[in-house]
């Protein structure tokens, strides 16, 4: 989201079109990934704390999102074209209704897709991701102690964590590309990224092109020994 209003500022757009220009990049980039066999693809659409922005700055990105998705599920669209099954992860209860809507009706009509996958994190952040989980283990634990009753272990344990985090519908992420060469993870994926792959060009979001994307997957190619070398030895 930052990406897409420095572009704009820096182009002289007006207020809210960095946010259409980065969609149209989005479009383009998925196209790329599942040309070239990218099965999963995560993006970062808005986080929780985009919601402290302006009011009607938010309200704008709302009703862009809402429209975008409407276009997603076109006919002639690339989840109709590509197979692609949509999931929205994230607190979807902090969307206005139409959006929210729109986003769960967007799941169902994809659901028997299965060609590729696209996961998209909206009043999203890892923290809340991370806590969330551990409520919904907490509950889970304490709704078998109440039917059972007795004395077994009913200790939280990793996986029944991992069971609940926002992202277990797709495996951790083997790329994280962070755009307009920050070096931070601003929040995103903090649990699924301890062992991937960090990449982090120059260029701000809407920029963006095929030759990025390429030149992150021959980075990512050429340290992938070393990765999985790590994965084995954890």
């Amino acid at each position: 989201m930052d990406g897409n209003r420095r572009y704009a500022k820096r182009c002289n757009l007006k207020e809210g079109a960095g946010h259409r220009v980065g969609f149209l990049a989005l479009m383009s980039t998925l196209k790329y990934c599942y040309e070239l066999g990218v099965k999963y693809v995560t993006v970062y659409a808005f986080s929780i704390d985009n919601f402290r922005r302006r009011a009607d700055e938010v309200q704008y990105v709302m009703d862009l999102m809402e429209e975008k998705i409407k276009e997603l599920l076109k006919e002639e669209g690339i989840v109709n074209s590509y197979g692609v099954r949509v999931y929205f992860l994230g607190n979807l209860n902090l969307l206005n209704e139409s959006t929210r809507v729109a986003a769960e009706e967007a799941m169902e009509v994809t659901a028997k897709y299965n060609k590729a996958v696209l996961l998209i994190c909206v009043a999203y952040s890892s923290t809340d991701e991370i806590v969330h989980a551990v409520r919904e283990s907490y509950d889970e634990k304490k709704q078998i102690k109440n039917d059972h009753d007795d004395d077994q272990d009913l200790a939280i344990q990793l996986k029944d964590i991992e069971r609940h985090m926002y992202m277990n519908v797709g495996p951790d992420p083997d790329i994280l590309v962070r755009t307009s060469g920050a070096t931070r993870l601003s929040n995103f994926l903090l649990w699924q990224t301890s062992r991937c792959h960090l990449y982090s060009p120059a260029a701000l979001w809407p920029e963006f092109s095929l030759w990025h994307l390429v030149w992150g997957v021959l980075n990512f190619q050429r340290y992938q020994p070393y990765l999985r070398k790590r994965i084995k030895l954890a």
